[in-house]
């Protein structure tokens, strides 16, 4: 009784924790996350990107001369969030990840990840992800390994049941007359 006491406001989210199972259906079904970097002056700046989480990193691509490419070799820490909205699952669920970010420049690993990533977010249509590939194969092609190092997760349906569960301790019993 005492834990659910804790529970008269949204201050403490501990029970709102995310669970491997469903964080595991939100980066299988996800394709696009905030991807967040420091720039020079130490300003938090981010963008939406597509990505592949394979092997327990996030892998997303840009062109080599983009400044986020410059920032993460400058700096390698970033953060990567991921969000249900727009996915196969209900709302309210996301994790944010801080990780170390490595560019890659190596044509074998562009040519591993490229078909990959195409079929990732074209999901069966194999004409999309050809055209897809031929656009993406470009001469400044990097890919942005993210690799996890600490991650926070929130899970609002759990946070819902414990204000059921603490609306339920509130209820007065009706009296029968």
């Amino acid at each position: 009784m005492t834990e659910l006491a804790d529970q008269s406001n949204y201050e403490e989210l501990t029970i709102a924790g995310l669970s491997a199972d469903v964080e595991a259906q939100l980066l299988r079904s996800q394709t696009e996350c905030s991807f967040i970097w420091a720039n020079r002056e130490g300003w938090p700046v981010g963008l939406t990107m597509s990505f592949l989480f394979t092997g327990g990193s996030f892998w997303l691509t840009t062109s080599g001369q983009h400044k986020r490419v410059a920032a993460v070799r400058r700096d390698p820490r970033v953060s990567v969030v991921v969000s249900s909205l727009g996915s196969d699952l209900p709302p309210m669920k996301t994790v944010t990840y801080k990780g170390l970010c490595t560019v890659h420049e190596d044509r074998e690993l562009v040519d591993w990840f490229l078909p990959a990533f195409a079929a990732n977010l074209g999901r069966g249509d194999e004409e999309w992800q050809k055209a897809f590939i031929e656009k993406l194969d470009s001469p400044r092609r990097v890919l942005l390994e993210v690799v996890p190092q600490q991650r926070i997760a929130f899970d609002g349906d759990k946070l819902y049941e414990g204000n059921v569960r603490w609306d339920a301790l509130d209820t007065e019993p009706q009296s029968a007359g």
